[in-house]
């Protein structure tokens, strides 16, 4: 969700998930990936969790199924090569993920179903169905930069973003909720907003179709810093907000999505601003074994593209 370089607070630039603004689009974005690929350091965004069930994975109605400790072969398929989209920018074949460890947690929940907070929403796998609205959308008690449904997650999800933005500025970071909840009907619009602007092609790298954005699941939303610094922009990375999260996210059961260079996997580019809550286990378990997508942490095909 690669926004436009003007930083400017209140007027977001283009992304994956916001419409389209009269600035630097994602090729632009995907030359400055390939130009920048010496940046190393930006690919700390890499999500984390493990340890016995949290409190959280509780609260989810999500239906059971095999966890990633034991993959069923019926849910859930080996990890594919994926080809670098742009040399340089990613291994031809990503290495396989070791298997996850939650072998002993009570906790087991499903990949398919968007109630269970390890539903996989990606370019191959939609949402179903389709049109799913989460039952139990919340507003959080955090510093909000948005309102109406934008400003809802599903309360799990709610609980352990007010632990986190808490915990965030008792270390003196400011972290506010950029993009929650967006609708079916609201992504409809924003992803034919895109490809109104820039033809299907090059929408399909910057926004989600609609049934296949996480945003929809509550289970996810994007992060500001209060002030609009880098607001949706890869240089948000080096911020103090995202800093804070990609190191501290984990302990309150989030990772970052969409790491840096791992598009050909995931289906989208680098985003440090969106955060995907997956319960304390998994995210602890992912960011001890340096696991940076959902993809290979559960053994699943990589989506670079719509089937």
């Amino acid at each position: 969700m690669c926004h436009d370089g003007s930083g400017t607070a209140g007027t977001p630039p283009a992304s994956r998930d916001h419409p389209p603004q009269e600035t630097p689009n994602r090729r632009t974005f995907s030359r400055l990936l390939i130009a920048g690929s010496g940046l190393a350091a930006l690919a700390a965004c890499t999500p984390e969790p493990m340890q016995p069930p949290s409190s959280a994975f509780g609260t989810a109605t999500a239906t059971t199924e095999p966890s990633p400790a034991a993959p069923s072969t019926a849910a859930i398929s080996p990890t594919e090569s994926v080809a670098a989209t742009s040399a340089g920018t990613a291994p031809e074949t990503p290495p396989a993920a070791p298997a996850p460890s939650a072998a002993g947690s009570a906790a087991r929940h499903s990949l398919t179903d968007p109630a269970s907070p390890w539903v996989v929403v990606n370019k191959r796998r939609p949402l179903s169905p389709a049109a799913y609205v989460p039952v139990d959308l919340v507003q959080p008690s955090v510093r909000l930069a948005v309102s109406g449904e934008a400003a809802l997650l599903n309360s799990t999800t709610a609980a352990a973003a007010e632990g986190m933005f808490a915990a965030a500025a008792s270390a003196g970071v400011v972290l506010t909720l950029a993009s929650g909840y967006r609708s079916f009907a609201t992504q409809t619009l924003t992803y034919n907003s895109y490809v109104d602007s820039r033809g299907q092609a090059e929408a399909d790298t910057a926004s989600a179709r609609p049934g296949h954005s996480e945003h929809q699941t509550g289970w996810c939303f994007d992060i500001g810093d209060g002030g609009g610094a880098c607001s949706f922009q890869p240089c948000f990375a080096g911020q103090p907000a995202a800093v804070w999260a990609t190191a501290n996210g984990h302990r309150f059961g989030f990772v970052v999505r969409y790491p840096w260079l791992l598009h050909p996997i995931t289906g989208y580019y680098y985003e440090p601003w969106h955060l995907r809550f997956i319960g304390v286990d998994a995210a602890t378990d992912m960011h001890q074994r340096g696991t940076a997508t959902l993809e290979e942490y559960f053994g699943l095909e990589a989506a670079p593209d719509y089937l």
